[in-house]
């Protein structure tokens, strides 16, 4: 097979799953190493980059999805309404902060950085499929621990949680607002 057909396939494959594609998967259904997949798949990237193309395949952690490119977002909303979907609170988005900077962590641990109950804002964003239940503490009551999704990196833009922003020390943040 050569690297053109293997590129057409690719693309079919990441058209018709519509949900992002791990690398192992897409180079185990091909039959082709994962590395030979990267090397293509990266190839596709530049040339959709290159030729301006109205998709885009996009990479988070070991996975790609076709997607529209951002930039289009005015002409594509003409096409459909979507449901109207509200965004996250500023009580959800704290919470997500502390989950993607702190992960994994507990309810108890959030609240106690918060200072306040976080049920409604946990819960939102467990519908939202932005954090889910990663696994459970060994202790009294055996807590939950809650991380991101793959669906926060989609959201947000990110490859892998370590794009995330640096933190800076509150002491920092303190003197930039006396200034």
């Amino acid at each position: 097979m050569d690297k053109r057909e293997i590129k057409s396939i690719i693309e079919a494959l990441l058209f018709t799953w519509g949900d992002p594609l791990s690398l192992k998967d897409i180079s185990s259904i091909i039959g082709i190493s994962k590395e030979d997949a990267y090397n293509i798949i990266n190839d596709m990237i530049e040339e959709f980059n290159y030729n301006r193309r109205g998709v885009q395949i996009v990479q988070f952690n070991d996975k790609y999805q076709l997607s529209t490119r951002p930039e289009h977002h005015e002409w594509i909303s003409k096409l459909y309404t979507p449901k109207t979907s509200k965004g996250l609170s500023n009580a959800a988005l704290e919470t997500l902060s502390i989950i993607a900077y702190k992960q994994p962590i507990t309810k108890t641990e959030i609240e106690a950085i918060r200072g306040v109950k976080c049920d409604k804002a946990l819960n939102t964003l467990l519908d939202k499929k932005l954090i889910k239940e990663v696994g459970r503490l060994e202790k009294t009551g055996r807590p939950i621990l809650y991380g991101t999704t793959d669906e926060f990196l989609l959201q947000f833009g990110l490859k892998s949680i370590d794009e995330l922003p640096e933190l800076k020390d509150l002491t920092e943040i303190d003197l930039e607002n006396i200034e």
